[in-house]
């Protein structure tokens, strides 16, 4: 049968595309061997559970350790019931013992322990009964939260001075989150810090990405066992427009190869990859879904909201705090200067969130298409015009990204205009005091050539003059990466003293430094 790239659950290597879970976390072993106890954190669906089922499973084939993964998972529905959280997770461990463990180094039963302190008790029995040095997997810590967490971290800390022989050699926490930052009490409002109940802790490894090359590797073992081929170019777009995310990067390849299966004896190109980016992004799958659920959070707002408006993030004791966790969702990048990970999570995020701006707008696309099929951008951007002096004002009430609701309408109102056509580009970010768009259109008279056509929102507040002059400069820098001589200047202005949309929307034509020619929307 031939393999394919997962997208579902741990990865196999007798059915999936997959790298070698083992070279993912370099310093894992090491820290083994020196009896430690650690954590492994990363974003949902980056392979912690694949590397660590691997590692687990090679540990006991080696012969020096019993190593087991089980997960924490169904501990969760069970809150701050310690007895019954104790319950899950002492089942799952008996289970995964019983299915990944020979007879002779599963743990023994564990029913007969008393109520108090299960975990620790069930931890030490199996210690004592195994014939080698035990190393434990906790999937899934995270599921667990409350007065439920703190109990489980207790009992391994208490137990930590007894091992190897009285207690694990080796215990490893995964999920998330790095266990400093775990949530304990309700409204995960606060996190155990740095007087955590885990204290032994000696390191924590993040999983990261995939790195442009092992994107390279994945999909070369598609072509090796079809002999289907990857342009140099299609691959290097699949990083661009996933940053390496593994799941995004399977669903793109498996897009392709399953869902609209593309013949195995034509190349794929860039182009391929966008369209699946493209497809991804309208469907919404369970992964991106997951990430979307998470916008409605304050934490997360707070990150994401100045990225969508161009400004700076408010210095507040919460900051630091709120970076971690959204980097820690994957959403936003783990360098400087804060961004969103990848384009498709970019796109994603302003869909969404500007689906309310979406479902109000309604027009005859037809209007904006010239008898050559090319984009009449001075239609478009006139015709907004007219929809935002009679809707603007409503528009801007009520959103929960109240910051960056008038560049949210304004990209729904793009994206309805290319919806099905074209693919648009977007750059925003912290600080960027601007956000760069790109409508990529194809022209039907000439397939391989695309016509371009930038756009640059910036916003006019209370504490800043007039940005027309900034605007121009930018804009020109802008355009002069594209190889373009003209745009579109978007400010919508917030400040207190504005006058209403309806009388303050004009358009007007600007000319840079160099001459480019600007279309200016005042909205």
């Amino acid at each position: 049968m031939t393999k394919f790239f997962n997208t579902t659950g741990p990865c196999r290597a007798e059915d999936h595309y997959m790298l070698d879970p083992l070279t993912r976390l370099g310093d894992i072993r090491r820290l083994i061997d020196d009896k430690q106890y650690f954590v492994v954190h990363a974003p949902r669906q980056t392979g912690k559970t694949t590397t660590l089922d691997a590692l687990a499973k090679q540990l006991t084939r080696e012969g020096k350790y019993t190593a087991l993964k089980f997960s924490c998972e169904t501990g969760r529905a069970y809150g701050s019931n310690i007895e019954m959280v104790e319950t899950a997770i002492l089942d799952a461990l008996s289970s995964a013992s019983e299915i990944y463990l020979p007879v002779e180094l599963r743990c023994p039963p564990v029913t007969d322990l008393t109520p108090v302190n299960r975990v620790k008790a069930a931890l030490r029995l199996f210690a004592q009964s195994s014939s080698r040095p035990v190393v434990l997997f906790f999937d899934e810590i995270d599921a667990i939260f409350d007065e439920s967490l703190l109990s489980i971290l207790h009992q391994i800390r208490d137990g930590f001075p007894d091992r190897p022989h009285n207690f694990p050699h080796s215990i490893v926490l995964c999920g998330l989150r790095d266990v400093r930052d775990y949530k304990v009490l309700s409204g995960g409002q606060t996190h155990l810090g740095t007087a955590s109940p885990f204290n032994i802790k000696s390191d924590s490894l993040r999983m990261d990405n995939f790195t442009s090359e092992q994107v390279k590797e994945l999909y070369l073992q598609h072509t090796e066992e079809t002999g289907q081929l990857f342009t140099e170019e299609a691959i290097a777009k699949a990083y661009e427009l996933t940053g390496g995310q593994p799941w995004l990067v399977n669903a793109l390849a498996n897009h392709l190869v399953r869902r609209i299966q593309i013949p195995v004896t034509q190349t794929i190109s860039p182009l391929d990859f966008e369209k699946a980016a493209q497809a991804l992004i309208i469907k919404r799958e369970t992964h991106l879904d997951s990430l979307v659920d998470k916008l409605s959070e304050d934490r997360v707002r707070r990150v994401i909201e100045p990225m969508l408006a161009g400004e700076m993030i408010t210095a507040d004791f919460t900051y630091d705090d709120d970076v971690a966790y959204v980097r820690d969702l994957g959403l936003i990048t783990q360098t400087h200067p804060v961004s969103i990970a990848n384009p498709i999570y970019r796109e994603v995020i302003v869909r969404v969130l500007s689906s309310r701006a979406a479902d109000a707008i309604d027009f005859e696309k037809r209007t904006f298409i010239t008898p050559d099929g090319s984009l009449d951008i001075n239609v478009i951007v006139e015709e907004f015009a007219i929809w935002w002096r009679r809707n603007g004002a409503s528009m801007l009430r009520g959103t929960y990204y109240s910051e960056a609701a008038a560049q949210l309408v304004f990209m729904a109102w793009l994206q309805r205009v290319v919806n099905g056509g074209g693919i648009i580009d977007r750059e925003y970010g912290v600080g960027r005091g601007r956000i760069d768009i790109l409508i990529r259109w194809p022209l039907p008279t000439t397939p391989t050539k695309w016509q371009q056509e930038a756009f640059e929102l910036k916003v006019w507040t209370d504490d800043t003059t007039d940005p027309l002059p900034e605007g121009l400069a930018q804009i020109e820098r802008y355009l002069d990466g594209l190889s373009l001589n003209h745009g579109t200047l978007v400010i919508f202005d917030r400040r207190t003293t504005a006058l209403p949309p309806a009388n303050r929307t004009s358009i007007s034509f600007e000319k840079t430094a160099k001459g480019y020619e600007i279309r200016v929307l005042r909205a």
